[in-house]
């Protein structure tokens, strides 16, 4: 049965009516001085953390998938403002104001103030100083073992917040514990070095406090909720992206060798709505229909505009746009059918993302799952941090049969180069339009010598400029405009402008070339 995570609401008016006497601290009026006071409340406010993940992830999709390779707008003549507004991010030119940058940043945050507030409660207090975390002493009568459990899942919540904020933005602001409203204005942006260093205090305490079972053991009622093997995973994805390839290496192992988790032996299964939270997912964002206000808009968003009810229930908003390249790329895949469709034909012919449609019966309000971290993102980060080895040749075939694709041999691939160029197509493949392809392309420059993001994205345009960027609505920008547009400084979003013009206290620097 699928855990079903509804959000905790922290009422300030009262449920009931009420009489000349008032309890100043009723239960009808409860918030965060009066909640928390023991095991029950304290995991259901954590299940309005996991809640909160579906906020962020709602947009992220834009500054990921939609600026990689993989994806682009699919109506080049649109005067939309939104659409406008996707095209300019597609294009590397947003503005700081954009609605949907302050949507995302705003939504990270506002978890990320629903974890602290768990932390405090729980006595966990990180000292930004040495960047250590220490448990002090708690009033509220909960077991020792469960503290720890629970503490660490919100732990993994924050550093899996501040892991997409860092890479996305930059330096951000760095908030580890409940502040007042008063006290914000006052905090400047931390550099990256001190965000990272969070990061890696959160998911290294995550990973000692949950418990250690194997993916077998893990009760029904708990599948969906972070584990230790999660926060590994995130930690060595996070030691990759800082170039520390030994330091993952041993989380890789530690997975590989006593998690229990294992690869689906069909793709399509990893992403079944009937095969939920399976031995592949180590972590998702989930979703539940049926009317509950914690279904999945990603089926009604990716698929075609204007296609009635004939893709899915509701029509499709048209968003995310398979690119030609990765078409082709897939060709005699079997992961392809999987991954996008298509509707229409000749120069109709459109292809949308299939991924995250299943049949819904209200529109928006769809059943699957949005993985986040995956058994096969495991063994491919083994065979990024091996490098061109037997070993890490061994681990980019580990995910090849099911694909229906030959092994790549030391006779095959006889370079450094070649080895690169293999696994960054693997990966861009095997995890398309899960929100991983623009991440991938940062980290390559620090892990890879031969592949990089601004290459890969100006390769991107050269490839896409004829049928597609040529004909957007003037100024229709040339090869060369656009290829100019990506540059070192632009791999980062601007920070929302209204942080900027709100703060009376301090002057908060914007991201070069914003």
């Amino acid at each position: 049965m699928k855990l079903k995570h509804y959000i905790i609401l922290l009422c300030c008016g009262g449920l009931f009516s009420c009489n000349k006497i008032i309890d100043l601290n009723s239960e009808s009026n409860l918030n965060t001085s009066t909640y928390y006071s023991n095991t029950a409340e304290v995991k259901s406010a954590l299940t309005g953390c996991y809640n909160g993940l579906q906020s962020a992830l709602y947009n992220e999709w834009r500054f990921t998938e939609l600026r990689s390779d993989n994806s682009k707008m699919g109506v080049t003549g649109s005067t939309s403002n939104i659409n406008r507004e996707l095209s300019d991010l597609d294009m590397f030119i947003p503005s700081p104001s954009m609605v949907d940058i302050f949507n995302y940043w705003r939504a990270n945050y506002n978890n990320i103030r629903n974890c602290n507030i768990i932390l405090q409660k729980l006595g966990v207090v990180y000292n930004p100083a040495n960047g250590t975390i220490a448990f002090n002493a708690i009033d509220i009568p909960i077991a020792e073992v469960d503290r720890k459990q629970l503490a660490g899942e919100a732990m993994f919540i924050r550093a899996y917040h501040y892991f997409n904020l860092v890479r996305l933005f930059g330096g951000v602001f760095l908030i580890h514990q409940p502040i007042a409203p008063t006290e914000a204005p006052g905090i400047d942006r931390s550099t990256v070095q001190d965000i990272y260093k969070l990061i890696e205090a959160d998911l290294t305490n995550a990973a000692s406090s949950m418990n250690s079972l194997r993916f077998s053991q893990i009760p029904t009622v708990d599948l969906g909720r972070a584990t230790r093997w999660a926060a590994k995973g995130l930690l060595a994805k996070v030691y990759l992206t800082l170039g520390r390839k030994p330091d993952a290496i041993t989380q890789l192992q530690d997975i590989i060798t006593n998690s229990g988790y294992a690869l689906q032996s069909n793709y399509a299964n990893v992403f079944s709505i009937t095969n939920e939270m399976n031995s592949e997912i180590l972590f998702a964002v989930r979703y539940k229909a049926g009317g509950l206000g914690l279904g999945s808009s990603f089926g009604n968003d990716f698929a075609p505009l204007g296609t009635g009810s004939t893709v899915i229930n509701g029509d499709g908003d048209g968003w995310n746009y398979p690119t030609a390249e990765l078409d082709t790329l897939t060709n005699g895949d079997n992961r392809k059918p999987t991954l996008m469709s298509s509707v229409g034909s000749g120069t109709s012919l459109r292809l949308y993302v299939k991924k995250f449609l299943f049949p819904v019966t209200l529109a928006n309000d769809g059943e699957s799952d949005w993985p986040v971290l995956r058994y096969a993102d495991i063994l491919l980060m083994m065979a990024e941090a091996k490098g061109y080895t037997q070993e890490g040749l061994n681990m980019l075939n580990s995910v090849r049969p099911r694909a229906g694709l030959p092994n790549y041999t030391m006779a095959t691939i006889t370079s450094l180069a070649q080895f690169e160029e293999a696994l960054s197509q693997e990966r861009r493949v095997e995890f398309a339009f899960e929100n991983q392809r623009w991440f991938d392309l940062l980290r390559y420059n620090v892990t890879m010598t031969t592949v990089n993001a601004i290459q890969s994205i100006r390769n991107h345009y050269a490839d896409e400029y004829a049928a597609h960027y040529s004909t957007y609505l003037p100024p229709t920008p040339t090869l060369a405009e656009l290829q100019g547009y990506i540059t070192t400084q632009k791999l980062l979003l601007p920070i929302p402008q209204r942080e900027i013009d709100t703060n009376t206290q301090l002057t908060i620097a914007q991201n070069p070339g914003y």
